[in-house]
């Protein structure tokens, strides 16, 4: 079938198999031309491995590093007549580049929440690599089952309403928008989704099967982001869930002191991924500072980060729990200009003042769009 983009307000339906291949590719080929990484680890779970930051840590090991990994994800496989979703097409890119490299490379698309599916993916572990050197837990979720119980994410303020602007992906609008505060119930349910008790379990259960190694590493991504957009980001729900996140940090930390492990977060930049677009404010000041940093030589995005996390900052002799990878994008010079022109953005010059093309972009690339040397008007084949 030929295959275009149908989009809704954040998401796009559909999905491109070369287009995701070529989005793979072009992200191997940037890695591979920095080199190997020094001290790079050799067995590697990703938990949330099929886009985004996941994605992106799983390619720099496999072509940084030369490691093994385990990839869980949860993805929707394709129908007869329905693709499937961009991070399906992303791992069968990836297994199918890493063929012939010598390494282990193992997919598991499964709800990474699920403790059968831990027990699952450990035993697998234990019994083909031994231990693990490198935990990357990257997993953004509109909920999570428990039980018989489900809990949702919610994207809202705490305390008092905010009025922000949003930006629709789908027509380029720039619209107002207000968002209401969370109850407590609601904000303990995002905490229990995106906060740091699922990175905490995956640790326990490699810790259980003796699957750790000496000097074992864990990394989860976080945000922090400007004062001006704190109230949704934050100071919000989503926040709060960071804000355990990094809490968690000291309880894995102490249960790794016997091994001389370590766990920590990674702060990255603001950049546009399937997650990122539906949180009001957020895609607009995105667009705007595309805009400030690639004008001043200082864009990067996912392969980018985690490049220069694995090649400058993870595994540096360093016991700091949270790792700033942000520092470009929060430099006073660009938060000034950024500040100046988000104060003034609307629907009219939004294509002048931010980078509208480059938003754009980035969002239909998530989705295997809008990539050089793709031909979209070709036959795909969806399986």
């Amino acid at each position: 079938m030929i295959v275009k983009p149908r989009i809704r307000s954040f998401v796009c339906l559909t999905a491109h198999p070369e287009g995701c291949k070529k989005n793979v590719q072009n992200q191997i080929e940037y890695t591979k031309k920095l080199g190997l990484v020094k001290d790079a680890p050799k067995n590697v779970l990703i938990i949330g491995s099929s886009m985004g930051y996941g994605l992106a840590s799983r390619i720099t090991s496999i072509y940084g590093g030369e490691a093994n990994t385990v990839g869980v994800s949860f993805d929707k496989e394709p129908a007869e007549d329905k693709t499937g979703s961009s991070g399906y097409y992303n791992n069968k890119a990836l297994e199918t580049f890493s063929k012939g490299m010598g390494l282990h490379y193992k997919n598991f698309n499964a709800d990474a929440f699920s403790p059968d599916v831990k027990t699952e993916v450990v035993d697998y572990v234990k019994k083909h690599l031994g231990n693990i050197d490198l935990l990357v837990y990257s997993v953004a979720s509109p909920k999570r089952i428990v039980g018989d119980v489900t809990y949702n994410s919610y994207l809202k303020t705490i305390g008092k309403p905010f009025s922000t602007k949003t930006l629709d992906f789908g027509t380029g609008e720039i619209k107002d928008v207000t968002v209401s505060p969370a109850t407590e119930e609601e904000i303990a349910s995002t905490i229990k989704v995106m906060g740091g008790e699922d990175w905490q379990l995956w640790v326990e259960a490699l810790l259980k099967a003796n699957a750790i190694s000496k000097n074992f590493k864990t990394v989860n991504y976080s945000y922090v982001g400007p004062d001006y957009i704190a109230p949704i980001y934050r100071d919000g729900t989503i926040g709060q869930a960071k804000k355990h996140m990094e809490e968690t940090v000291k309880i894995i930390n102490r249960l790794l002191e016997n091994l001389e492990g370590k766990a920590c977060v990674a702060v990255c930049k603001a950049l546009i991924t399937q997650a990122s677009v539906a949180i009001p404010a957020v895609g607009v000041y995105t667009a705007v500072l595309y805009k400030v940093m690639k004008s001043m030589g200082l864009h990067e995005g996912c392969i980018e980060q985690i490049n220069r996390l694995f090649r400058e900052r993870l595994f540096e002799k360093d016991d700091s729990p949270v790792i700033r990878i942000d520092d470009l994008e929060l430099r006073e010079d660009v938060q000034k200009k950024v500040m100046e022109i988000f104060e003034k953005i609307n629907t009219e010059n939004y294509k002048t003042l931010a980078d509208a093309v480059g938003v754009s972009k980035d969002f239909m690339k998530i989705f295997g769009f809008e990539i050089d040397g793709i031909d979209y008007e070709k036959e795909q084949d969806i399986s």
